[in-house]
């Protein structure tokens, strides 16, 4: 018996994993959210059950209650989630980066943040202890989530209707090309925070230089 044989359409397991996973795996990362719901791709890949639809909107109901549950326990416990997630060096780090993201891209940096590694607690934690206005963010996550969960579950079936007969190897190409995407996302973000720190560096000079009299 396969390990995937209980990830099918029909299975409520399947919905189950959809939801709960993706909901629960922003504040404990041992859970593979991500990884769950191309699982599901790929184990479906074959079929064209109309319930397919529902597998994704639960996908896509678990990622945004997470992002929600993430604000909520920022917001309310505050000092609890500092102690736990940004006393570190790293922590303290990410918690910067978000703040200052926030203030430039607010919106845009929520729904892009589910795609950048370890993006998406930063981010939604910090929308919580800083008082991010709720209603942008519940659009901004409704939104994010949306687009997660298609992506992630059709990048499942890509790789599973490329091997049909072999779905572990399957899962390995899906989830190297979710890798790989996530990791081009955050060179692209490195090298667009390394522009912006050389434009506001030069710009520094020339306004702090004094004007030249004729």
């Amino acid at each position: 018996m396969s390990v995937f044989d209980g990830l099918q359409v029909d299975s409520a397991l399947s919905y189950l994993i959809a939801l709960l996973i993706p909901a629960l795996d922003a504040v404990l990362p041992a859970l593979p959210g991500e990884t769950a719901v191309i699982a599901l791709g790929v184990t479906t890949a074959g079929s064209a059950d109309p319930r397919i639809a529902l597998l994704i909107a639960c996908a896509t109901a678990g990622a945004f209650l997470g992002d929600n549950l993430c604000y909520l326990l920022g917001r309310r416990f505050g000092p609890l989630v500092q102690r736990r997630f940004f006393t570190t060096p790293r922590g303290a780090k990410a918690r910067a980066w978000a703040e200052r993201s926030l203030e430039r891209f607010g919106t845009q940096l929520i729904i892009v943040c589910r795609f950048i590694p370890g993006g998406r607690t930063a981010v939604t934690l910090t929308c919580g202890l800083v008082g991010y206005p709720r209603k942008r963010f519940t659009v901004a996550t409704a939104v994010a989530a949306t687009i997660w969960a298609l992506y992630s579950f059709f990048i499942g079936r890509l790789g599973g209707q490329a091997f049909e007969d072999n779905i572990w190897a399957g899962l390995a190409i899906a989830f190297g090309a979710s890798i790989a995407i996530s990791a081009l996302i955050e060179v692209i973000r490195r090298l667009w925070g390394r522009r912006r720190r050389r434009a506001q560096a030069a710009a520094a000079p020339a306004e702090g230089r004094a004007p030249v009299l004729d």
